[in-house]
């Protein structure tokens, strides 16, 4: 079975602080350990896995790339890609059979409006993310909520979600704040004494609140705003407490495996989408040794099915909603602390049947219709 890691060299953004090292490997380290892993617990079953690495450059064409895998036979695709690149490579002709794994984009549209039959979503949306931290936030009877955001795309759609956890939770957006300052003050040898004024200014007109939840996803500032909002509040959202697939922090659940695996091979610590990327890959090679089949529509036939539970430690299994194809598991609420602080879904959200369904678009909530 041959897997292909389609994904292109974006420019991300530089960590906030020197202190971080950019993280050019992201996600690809996570698929090389369960090519390793995958193949090691295929041969007592008689299968093995390959793995292609398709990785263009920032000025290449990744959708040419996609239609010279697809032109060699290759049908499952791990892709580390963005909103748009994604949808270009699931609606090329060729690809109408394949079965692609989204593990970068939390974008909510690849799951709604532009949901597609042959995409299947391994990191979480930004509705999930939402609705992970709003769960934990009412738990904790702090339903009054500062937003204070950039205006990216993607913060958009962030926004949105949290202004939708609210109303299925009973939080409340007080108010919301355009942070419209530029980034940079750092590199200056006043750099914190400004951010240190700034910063205060910022959120000091905000009506009472409980938290602020910053909404930050170019990382520009959100940081900042730790010990230095006008009232002592806790910080939540693209910085602060986080809502992640995965944490360093993590050890639940036989996590010490992956925790202590990617460094092995990376010689750093692992970040959410080598995870992804490694969940991806084992849901395909897992469906592919338990149901004994390897055609692409017979292993999306299986990872749909009831049989298909997936471990990924989290301390129950995993598994792909029918609906838009995302897939339901735990989310770990850290990111910004040396411990994991909770998981949720949270004690007391109920589900008739999956309580994991709490997090993001539930069936009767969806807008999806495949294409």
């Amino acid at each position: 079975m041959r897997i292909v890691y389609l994904g292109k060299a974006y420019e991300e953004p530089l960590p906030l602080s020197y202190a971080e090292k950019p993280i050019p490997d992201k996600g690809i380290q996570g698929a090389r350990l369960m090519l390793k892993e995958a193949n090691q617990a295929g041969g007592f079953v008689g299968h093995s896995f390959e793995l292609t690495e398709a990785i263009v450059p920032l000025d290449a064409d990744v959708v040419a790339k996609a239609k010279e895998v697809l032109a060699g036979g290759d049908r499952f695709i791990i892709a580390d890609l963005e909103p748009a690149d994604l949808l270009a490579v699931a609606d090329l002709p060729e690809a109408k059979d394949a079965v692609i794994m989204n593990i970068r984009s939390s974008a909510t549209a690849l799951r709604q409006e532009q949901c597609r039959s042959n995409v299947f979503h391994v990191i979480p949306d930004y509705a999930m993310r939402a609705d992970a931290l709003a769960q934990y936030l009412i738990w904790k009877k702090w339903p009054r909520w500062f937003v204070i955001r950039r205006d990216s795309p993607q913060d958009q759609d962030y926004l949105a979600q949290v202004k939708r956890s609210a109303g299925r939770f009973g939080g409340k957006v007080v108010d919301e704040k355009l942070y419209d300052l530029p980034p940079g003050a750092r590199n200056l040898d006043s750099g914190f004494q400004q951010v240190q004024a700034q910063i205060p200014m910022e959120t000091e007109g905000a009506p009472d609140h409980d938290v602020v939840w910053v909404i930050n996803s170019d990382d520009d500032f959100g940081d900042y705003l730790l010990y230095r909002t006008t009232s002592p509040r806790p910080v939540v959202g693209t910085q602060g407490l986080q809502a992640i697939a995965w944490d360093k922090s993590y050890t639940e659940s036989g996590a010490m495996h992956f925790q202590n695996a990617i460094p092995r091979i990376a010689h750093r610590a692992p970040v959410e989408r080598d995870y992804t990327a490694w969940l991806g890959f084992r849901a395909l090679a897992d469906s592919a040794m338990k149901s004994g089949k390897t055609t692409p529509q017979e292993v999306k036939a299986y990872m749909l099915s009831d049989a298909f539970k997936l471990e990924g430690f989290k301390g129950q299994a995993m598994s792909f909603r029918t609906w838009d194809h995302q897939m339901r598991q735990p989310i770990v609420l850290g990111g910004g602390t040396r411990v994991p602080v909770s998981t949720s879904p949270q004690e007391g959200f109920l589900h008739p049947t999956n309580v994991t369904d709490t997090l993001g678009f539930d069936k009767p909530e969806t807008k999806c219709k495949f294409k």
